[in-house]
C-alpha cells in the first residue's frame, strides 16, 4: 500500500518539475479505483508537488543567470509570462502556482525575484493542497459519497 502513496508523489513531484505530467489524472485515478485513503492519496499527492515546485525555486535561485541559453529548462515566453504575472499580482500569484503552463515558471521566477522559502512554501503549499482536495471532493461528490 506504501507504494501507491509513494509512486502518487513522485508522480506529482515530477508534474511540478519540468516533466509534462498530470498528477491530477493519476489521484483521480486511484481515488476512482478505491486505492488508498483519500486523506493519505492527497496528502502525498500535495508534498510531491510542493517538493518540485521547491526544486524549481531552487533552480530559479540559483540557475536564473543562464535563463537565455538553449537548455535552460523554461522558454523565454513561458518565463515572461509568469514573472508579468509575479510582478502584478506579487507574492499572493504564488497561490496559483498550480495552474498549468504558467504554475512551473511561476515558481522558478520566484527563486529568480529571491521570494523568502517560507513565504514561498506557504504559499504554493495552501494552493496545491486545496487544489488536490478540491479534485478529490468533487470526485468523492460526483460519485455520491459523504
Amino acid at each position: 500500500m506504501l507504494g501507491i502513496y509513494a509512486g502518487l508523489a513522485a508522480s506529482a513531484f515530477l508534474a511540478a518539475t519540468i516533466v509534462p505530467f498530470s498528477s491530477e489524472a493519476a489521484l483521480l485515478a486511484l481515488l476512482a479505483a478505491g486505492q488508498g485513503q483519500p486523506v493519505l492519496l492527497v496528502a502525498a499527492a500535495s508534498v510531491g508537488n510542493i517538493a518540485g515546485s521547491a526544486v524549481n525555486w531552487l533552480l530559479g535561485r540559483f540557475i536564473q543567470r543562464f535563463r537565455d541559453r538553449s537548455w535552460f529548462p523554461v522558454g523565454p515566453g513561458a518565463y515572461a509570462r509568469a514573472e508579468a504575472w509575479f510582478n502584478r499580482f506579487g507574492l499572493w500569484s504564488l497561490l496559483f502556482a498550480w495552474v498549468p503552463v504558467v504554475g512551473d515558471p511561476l515558481t522558478l521566477v520566484a527563486g529568480a525575484l529571491r521570494v523568502g522559502f517560507i513565504r514561498f512554501l506557504l504559499l504554493v503549499g495552501i494552493g496545491k493542497v486545496a487544489r488536490y482536495a478540491v479534485l478529490a471532493g468533487g470526485l468523492a461528490w460526483w460519485q455520491g459519497s459523504p
